[in-house]
C-alpha cells in the first residue's frame, strides 16, 4: 500500500530520511506490553515469564515496560494478561506518562482515556495514590475503559464521561493533566493502513480545531504551575506543533525539554506553512517510527 504524494511532500518538508520512513510506516511492530505492579512484583514476574520461555527486553526509559524479542505468544490470550499482571502496551505510548511524570499526592485529569492504557499506567506510577479523574466522551468507548481499570487493579481513579470542552467550566483544578489528543493518527499507519487513503490535509486541519479547544479547556483546569502534557499519534504539524505554539502564545505556556535515556527522539519544528512558531516548540518531542521500531508520537510537556 502506497502513501499518498501530498504526504510524502509534506514529511520531506521535515525530515531527510524520508525513504526510511516510508519502509517502517507498513511494518508490524514488535510486541511489547508493560508488568503491572499494582498486583504483581517485578522481579517475580521477570522470572516467572522468562521461565516459560519468554525473551524480553526492557524498554529504555520506562523500568516496568518490555518488548517480546520473539513473537510466539499471543500476549492478549495469556494468563497473566487475563489476571492483569501485565498489560499489552505499544511502546511510544508509554511514553506521555512517563513524561507527565505522576507523584503519589497528585490530582490528575487522564481527558481522553479510554482504553484507559496510559490511565492505568499512571496510576501504577503513582502506586494507587492519589487521585486520577479519567474522562472518555463517547459511551461506547467506556467499557474497555472500566474493564482495563478493574483488571489492572486500579483503585484511585474515578471514570467520568464528558466532553473534554468543558473542563474549563469546573471548578476543581488539577496537579497534572494528560491530553492524548484525538488526531489523524498518521503515525500508526502500520496498525491501521486504511489511514493512508483516508488522511488529507482538511482531516488534519479538523483535528487541529478540536485539538486546539482541547488544549485550552485543560489549561483552564490546571493549577498554577502545573504540568500538561500534550500527546498525539499524529506526525502532522497542525496537529502537533501548530497547537502547542497556540497553547505557548494564547495562554503563555512554557514548553519543558523531554529526554528519555536511550531513545531516539527528534526536536519538534519551528517553521511551518511559511510561519515561524516559537521556539519553545523545540523542545517537544518527535518520534519517529524508523529510529526506534515504535508507532509513531509527539510528545509535548508544558508548565503553566
Amino acid at each position: 500500500m502506497e502513501v499518498k504524494e501530498i504526504w510524502k511532500e509534506r514529511q520531506k518538508e521535515i525530515i531527510n530520511d524520508l525513504d526510511s520512513l516510508l519502509k517502517h510506516i507498513f511494518v508490524e511492530l514488535p510486541v511489547s506490553f508493560r508488568i503491572n505492579t499494582l498486583k504483581v512484583d517485578r522481579d517475580e514476574m521477570i522470572k516467572r515469564l522468562k521461565s516459560q520461555g519468554w525473551k524480553l527486553k526492557q524498554v529504555p526509559f520506562y523500568k516496568d515496560g518490555f518488548i517480546l524479542e520473539e513473537k510466539k505468544y499471543a500476549i492478549g490470550n495469556t494468563l497473566e494478561h487475563f489476571l492483569g499482571y501485565i498489560y499489552k502496551q505499544e511502546v511510544a505510548s508509554m511514553i506521555p506518562p512517563v513524561v507527565l511524570n505522576p507523584k503519589e499526592d497528585d490530582i490528575i485529569l487522564d481527558m481522553a482515556a479510554a482504553p484507559g492504557s496510559k490511565t492505568t499506567q499512571i496510576a501504577q506510577m503513582m502506586n494507587n495514590k492519589g487521585a486520577i479523574v479519567a474522562n472518555e466522551r463517547y459511551i461506547q468507548r467506556m467499557t474497555s475503559l472500566r474493564s482495563n481499570l478493574q483488571r489492572l487493579g486500579v483503585t484511585n481513579t474515578i471514570v467520568t464521561m464528558m466532553d473534554g470542552k468543558w473542563f474549563k467550566n469546573l471548578s476543581i483544578r488539577f496537579d497534572k493533566i494528560l491530553l492524548d489528543a484525538p488526531c489523524s493518527g498518521t503515525g500508526i499507519i502500520m496498525k491501521s493502513p486504511k489511514t493512508a487513503k483516508t488522511w488529507s490535509v482538511k482531516t488534519s486541519e479538523k483535528m487541529a480545531n478540536l485539538q486546539k479547544q482541547l488544549i485550552a479547556s485543560a489549561i483552564n483546569a490546571l493549577k498554577d504551575d502545573g504540568v500538561l502534557v500534550y500527546s498525539t499519534c499524529s506526525l502532522e504539524p497542525e496537529e502537533d506543533e501548530v497547537v502547542v505554539d497556540y497553547a505557548v502564545k494564547k495562554f503563555g505556556m512554557k514548553v519543558e525539554k523531554v529526554k528519555l535515556t536511550g531513545f531516539k527522539t527528534r526536536k519538534g519544528i519551528t517553521f511551518w506553512n511559511n510561519k515561524e512558531l516559537s521556539k519553545e516548540v523545540e523542545n517537544c518531542i518527535r518520534v519517529y517510527p524508523q529510529d526506534n521500531n515504535t508507532s509513531g508520537f509527539f510528545v509535548a510537556r508544558l508548565v503553566k
